[in-house]
């Protein structure tokens, strides 16, 4: 009942987004007819700019404009590219997996090193390695993307040549990118880990636990870490579609091929079609993504499960 009360709910959230990314695109002033004429190399002259407006539609009022979007998106047309004049669908799918190929790859370096980073430092509470844990991820949070980006670029491209500086194919291509992407979030799951194991370890069924004379190591991997897992089951969820759109920033830096580049490219070209799938798309990613968190919530915790379907 719970995960048919959120799928019914995901069209109206679709279609807020939707609206929103159409009506904030044309608050740009720059008009996409005249960017595009001057690609290709036309002066934009007010005849040739008003021929084009009529061809890409761009003339209609906005709200035909967008009906006339919205109904070849729900036939599954979501339009043809200004500048390319492909079909938006078809680049933007092509793009994709590159995308979810560093986004992947940048999820698992999250679980790999924040778990364990986080469960070391809330077990050596106050300890150096527990200091230099948290100084670590309090940096990791707090360098801008971009910055971050270009400084492994400078060090393990440039000044040691260990990795590639840019471009996509073998998996040495994928390290720093993931890397970049990846580290901001480990930083801020071992604050969040650690700060929740405490907690777990201060609660009363510890000590019970210990009382009964169970090894710590039982305790904290068949007790502490599952009721932790509870809470970090819904960041990971939200994790999977921040890094979706994260990936932007990082895509630009390391010339990655996938969508994030690629729109930065539409938004410049002002290519409307483009930037409007591809904010529907990381959309529907982000709230299933999300959705699939709140199901593994409800599964590790049975007092949401009864919650659930009492109501």
């Amino acid at each position: 009942m719970f995960c048919l009360k959120r799928i019914l709910t995901l069209p109206f959230v679709l279609l807020g987004v939707s609206i929103l990314t159409f009506v904030f695109i044309r608050f740009v002033p720059i008009e996409p007819a005249e960017v595009i004429l001057r690609l290709a190399k036309v002066t934009p002259t007010e005849e040739a700019i008003q021929a084009l407006r009529e061809e890409l539609g761009t003339d209609k009022p906005l709200l035909i404009q967008y009906l006339l979007w919205l109904i070849g998106v729900l036939q599954f047309d979501f339009g043809t590219s200004f500048v390319s004049k492909l079909p938006v669908a078809h680049e933007l799918f092509a793009k994709l997996p590159a995308t979810i190929e560093l986004a992947v790859a940048a999820f698992v370096l999250i679980l790999v090193f924040s778990i364990p980073l986080g469960m070391i430092s809330a077990l050596y509470k106050c300890a150096i390695i527990d200091k230099i844990i948290r100084l670590f991820s309090i940096l990791s949070v707090s360098i801008p993307t971009f910055w971050l980006g270009f400084l492994l670029l400078y060090l393990f491209s440039l000044k040691f040549g260990i990795f590639p500086t840019n471009g996509k194919g073998t998996l040495a291509h994928l390290v720093l990118p993931a890397l970049t992407l990846a580290l901001p979030t480990i930083g801020l799951f071992v604050q969040l880990i650690r700060a929740t194991i405490i907690e777990e370890l201060h609660k009363h069924y510890v000590q019970y636990a210990q009382l009964r004379g169970l090894k710590n190591s039982v305790i904290l991997m068949q007790h502490v870490m599952r009721n932790a897992a509870i809470t970090l089951t819904t960041m990971l969820g939200l994790t999977l579609g921040n890094l979706l759109g994260g990936a932007v920033i990082v895509e630009q830096v390391f010339s990655w091929p996938g969508l994030g580049r690629f729109l930065i490219e539409s938004i410049i070209n002002r290519d409307y079609p483009v930037v409007q799938c591809y904010v529907l798309i990381i959309a529907v990613i982000y709230v299933l993504s999300n959705l699939c968190a709140d199901v593994l919530h409800r599964v590790l915790d049975p007092h949401l499960m009864m919650k659930g379907r009492r109501d």
